[in-house]
């Protein structure tokens, strides 16, 4: 007789086969990667050494939890760094940042890595699942980057007395549609959206807009040709977008 296998044993037997696609932290070269991704968003010696912190950990962490896509995991550095740091460029003298659904860290703790120098600067990394708030956690203490970190709901955080913002973004979250409900509570304080999109980007905002008066212009990626960064700095609801 085969006995049933239980949940923990399920999840347990799932998060080893997931560990097993990604290689182990040693077994990567991504000094080439690691090159582009510089050539593409130059930073300065202090915010490369904690990068190089940041990067090195999650790597580690990814054996034990699914932070990033595994087949990413060589290009980690163009497809999950840079990607993050671009956004700067676009809001050079913003200093408090809002991040919803940090996941692994991107773009919040990236960003909060290029912050770190400037007196001021926070970036609040929202994110429900308690393992991967623990990562951002233990990133935050190994790389000294300037953030708080919310393990809760986004309607939880932000039912809160408000978090004064100079910009908010997410990445992979939601279609553009929901996303701005969820942001919507910053926005309309003043905050300046940026939520990079893939080659949809067109097809979402013309969904976005059956609920949505937006006022919203799309930057270039510098890490995809076929991606686009939404930039939001007006939004007025039409009627009740669907949730995600």
């Amino acid at each position: 007789m085969i006995a049933e296998e239980g949940p923990r044993s399920r999840h347990r037997r799932e998060t080893d086969r997931a560990s097993s696609q990604t290689p182990a932290a040693g077994a990567l070269d991504l000094s080439a990667d690691r090159a582009r991704a510089l050539e593409l968003t130059p930073v300065s010696r202090e915010t490369l050494d904690r990068l190089d912190r940041f990067v090195a950990l999650l790597l580690t962490w990814q054996r034990r939890i699914n932070l990033i896509a595994p087949s990413t995991a060589p290009r980690i550095w163009t497809r999950h760094i840079a990607d993050s740091l671009q956004l700067l460029a676009l809001v050079p003298d913003a200093r408090r940042w809002v991040d919803l659904g940090s996941g692994g860290g991107f773009p919040g703790l990236v960003i909060a890595c290029a912050l770190a120098q400037h007196p001021g600067a926070k970036v609040h990394l929202v994110e429900a699942n308690a393992k991967k708030a623990a990562f951002l956690r233990e990133a935050a203490r190994v790389t000294g980057a300037p953030v708080q970190v919310h393990g809760e709901r986004i309607d939880a955080f932000l039912r809160k007395a408000p978090v004064a913002a100079d910009v908010v973004t997410a990445r992979a979250l939601a279609p553009l549609a929901a996303l701005l409900g969820y942001a919507y509570p910053l926005l309309k304080s003043g905050a300046c959206g940026l939520f990079p999109k893939g080659q949809d980007v067109e097809s979402e905002l013309t969904e976005a807009a059956k609920y949505w008066k937006i006022q919203a212009s799309l930057a270039l990626s510098r890490t995809d040709p076929k991606a686009r960064i939404v930039v939001l700095r007006g939004l007025e609801p039409k009627s009740r977008p669907p949730r995600h």
